[in-house]
């Protein structure tokens, strides 16, 4: 199941597109102008848009834009569901960055296939590359960390210790091993290093730092 957002001025099609997609199981919204769907994105990303070309208020070129300009929406896949159906049309949305046309008039099965294909192959590669904790937000494939709606600057080397914590939830990790995965050495008496990184990395997540607690004499665990 996804959460999908519809931006069709278009009643008729926007009910068609709606209707199809919720009886195959997923959550949807729909919008009617670009206003009404970026002050929805903005309190909950989605996981894929169809999007029309043609709006009132700006076109589905602009929006795509802005969608890719934003880290919260940035890898957010977004379908092209437009009139428009020269190959110039089609470059352009592709260029900014649509991962799949729709030429209208569409059937509801290609526009199921086309959704369920595109949510397979993304949702496969953001299982692989974002972690997500609480309200902890991490994306190793762009190397973002975000705590709320706040993006945090690490280190590398505090980028990868919190990528290891939270890809190991509520696993106990001790110092030897932080060391062997995120410094790649054996040394021992080295865990001033990690317990350093970790106090800085607990600075930056703010009010998240109580993610991570010490296992005294042991290591760390996030949970």
């Amino acid at each position: 199941m996804a959460d999908i957002y519809v931006v069709e001025d278009d009643r008729d099609i926007q009910e068609i597109e709606m209707i199809a997609l919720k009886n195959t199981g997923h959550n949807v919204q729909g919008f009617s102008n670009g206003k009404d769907f970026f002050r929805a994105a903005a309190d909950k990303a989605p996981d894929l848009v169809l999007l029309d070309i043609m709006l009132p208020d700006m076109d589905g070129y602009e929006i795509l834009k802005k969608l890719r300009l934003s880290e919260i929406t940035s890898h957010v896949p977004v379908i092209m569901v437009t009139a428009k159906t020269s190959e110039i049309d089609m470059i352009k949305g592709l260029d900014i960055g649509a991962d799949d046309y729709i030429k209208k008039p569409f059937s509801v099965m290609e526009l199921i296939t086309r959704v369920k294909a595109l949510l397979r192959r993304t949702q496969g590669e953001q299982a692989r590359s974002i972690l997500r904790l609480g309200d902890i937000f991490l994306d190793s494939s762009r190397r973002i960390v975000m705590v709320g709606s706040s993006t945090i600057e690490l280190t590398y080397k505090e980028f990868e210790l919190l990528k290891l914590l939270m890809s190991n939830p509520g696993i106990v990790l001790t110092r030897e091993i932080i060391m062997q995965r995120v410094w790649d050495t054996n040394f021992e008496g080295e865990s001033r290093t990690v317990d350093m990184h970790i106090k800085t990395l607990r600075q930056k997540l703010g009010s998240s730092a109580d993610h991570i607690r010490t296992v005294r004499n042991v290591g760390y665990v996030m949970e």
